[in-house]
């Protein structure tokens, strides 16, 4: 079946006839992303207990089928292979697929697209190289389409397929193509004579897909993008979520556990500094346990000086002006600053930084996760989510367990919230390595992923908040929604 984001909710229109809520997408249907919260406004509705407030808009996540797809081939200039189960790309001799697609319904602007392609179970579908995917020219039809008549490729490259195994989904960034409701066309060629086969559109649950993805605009200065569990000198996964960062612009939250095995200065220079260190003047980091394996963690606050917090402590909070939002570092490891308990120096600090920035939207973030499916949960963190729940603290980031989780927002006693609770994620996906393996299932857990490395961006707006998990190249999990502050 085509990749489904695990734990989401699709609302299914077909124009003019009618609206449904399903579980997974059907062929044929515009599908958009349902948040939490038009369940709870729903019911309000019901209720009769609705008041009117300015309408928030969750972002979308639209999946388009084409509406043409075929290929041509420079060996027969004349012919039209409409009638062939697949699509073609090779280099010698050449041969271009195209794909058309109906972009409708679009109400905000265009995050993400990416096109979507399913390599045949022919024999020697595969092929070392997948293609190259441009724009091309959209006044052309499956049906009589041949070499000859083929639409110009337009601009440059979008990205390209690399090496594609047979049986195998594969995605491709395409947003600078899409950018409203219209017709978009593609292209994919390529120069090498080791070609690839696709499904087309008559395919099936593998027919071609163009996703994408609507809503709040990042620019940058509203943008918090968060990973931790990092780097190491002897991976590169560090680099492909580094790449990530390199075309992401936004403050960098970094989540601790930032280089592997002991935070050394020597591994901070040589092994953070290469990858995530490109980033090291738009990074808040928090500290994690692997920097307390050096003393002190004098690797990790040498490293960032006055940008990691006072030595003995490791706490401290910003603001993110062009969204209105005030976020809050804390320190997890709490042996090491005096505990975490009621009336320990950090939740006194945290009791009155919340007490002197009372922001509607709050965000705090730190290593050890409060609740985990990866059995890596902190109960003595429990005091500081305390005090964060009683002040309407909207989102908690953690890393520590090598995976990446999403709870709904809950209490400090695991029930379930939707009015004040606190948005839990585990983002501890930085690259260094991975925990496909999860324990016991706990309460709220609302999607889980232990086999993808990536980064979360948050973009974060007055009143709102939207998320989506961005994997490194290749890899297509990916988990996205939106919220409102409390």
């Amino acid at each position: 079946m085509p990749h489904q984001p695990g734990g989401v909710t699709w609302c299914l229109v077909r124009d003019g006839s009618g609206v449904d809520w399903h579980p997974k997408p059907t062929k044929g249907w515009r599908q958009v992303h349902r948040s939490r919260y038009a369940a709870a406004l729903v019911l309000a509705i019901l209720a009769g207990t609705l008041t009117f407030a300015p309408p928030v808009r969750a972002n979308g996540n639209f999946v388009f089928y084409p509406t043409n797809d075929s290929y041509v081939s420079a060996s027969a200039p004349n012919s039209n292979f409409d009638s062939q189960p697949v699509l073609a790309v090779a280099g010698s001799p050449t041969r271009i697929s195209y794909l058309k697609f109906s972009v409708t319904g679009l109400l905000d602007p265009v995050i993400h697209a990416r096109l979507r392609i399913h390599v045949s179970t022919i024999p020697d579908a595969g092929s070392r190289t997948g293609g190259t995917v441009q724009r091309s020219e959209t006044g052309w039809l499956e049906t009589s389409l041949t070499y000859t008549n083929r639409p110009a490729l337009i601009g440059s490259p979008l990205g390209a397929y690399g090496q594609v195994t047979a049986n195998t989904w594969y995605d491709v960034e395409v947003t600078a193509a899409v950018i409203n409701n219209g017709i978009v066309s593609f292209g994919i060629s390529s120069a090498d004579a080791n070609g690839a086969y696709y499904d087309n559109r008559e395919s099936g649950s593998t027919a071609p897909q163009l996703l994408v993805e609507t809503g709040i605009p990042g620019t940058g200065e509203n943008v918090l993008l968060a990973a931790g569990d990092i780097a190491s000198c002897d991976r590169d996964t560090d680099e492909q979520t580094a790449r990530i960062l390199d075309r992401e612009p936004g403050t960098v939250a970094a989540l601790g556990d930032l280089v592997y095995e002991q935070g050394t200065p020597a591994e901070f220079a040589n092994c953070y500094g290469p990858t995530w260190g490109r980033h090291k003047a738009r990074t808040k980091p928090a500290v994690g346990n692997h920097e307390y394996l050096t003393a002190d963690a004098a690797g990790y606050f040498g490293y960032f000086g006055a940008a990691a917090g006072r030595p003995d402590e490791g706490w401290y909070s910003y603001d993110m002006p062009a969204g209105g939002w005030h976020i809050i570092v804390l320190n997890s490891n709490c042996s090491k600053v005096g505990g975490c308990h009621v009336g320990s120096p950090q939740e006194r600090w945290l009791q009155a930084d919340l007490a002197a920035n009372p922001a509607r939207c709050t965000l705090a973030y730190w290593h050890h996760p409060i609740f985990s499916s990866g059995d890596r949960e902190r109960a003595e963190l429990l005091p500081l989510f305390q005090a964060l729940y009683d002040a309407d603290v909207e989102i908690l980031l953690t890393g520590h367990a090598h995976q990446y989780e999403r709870f709904a927002p809950q209490t400090p006693t695991r029930v379930d919230d939707p009015v004040q609770g606190i948005r839990q994620f585990v983002v501890g996906t930085g690259g260094r390595s991975l925990q496909p393996d999860f324990g016991t299932i706990v309460p709220n857990s609302e999607i889980r992923n232990g086999t993808t490395y990536g980064v979360l961006k948050l973009t974060l707006v007055p009143g709102i908040y939207q998320w989506r998990f961005l994997p490194v190249a290749n890899q297509t999990f990916t988990d996205s929604g939106a919220g409102t502050c409390h």
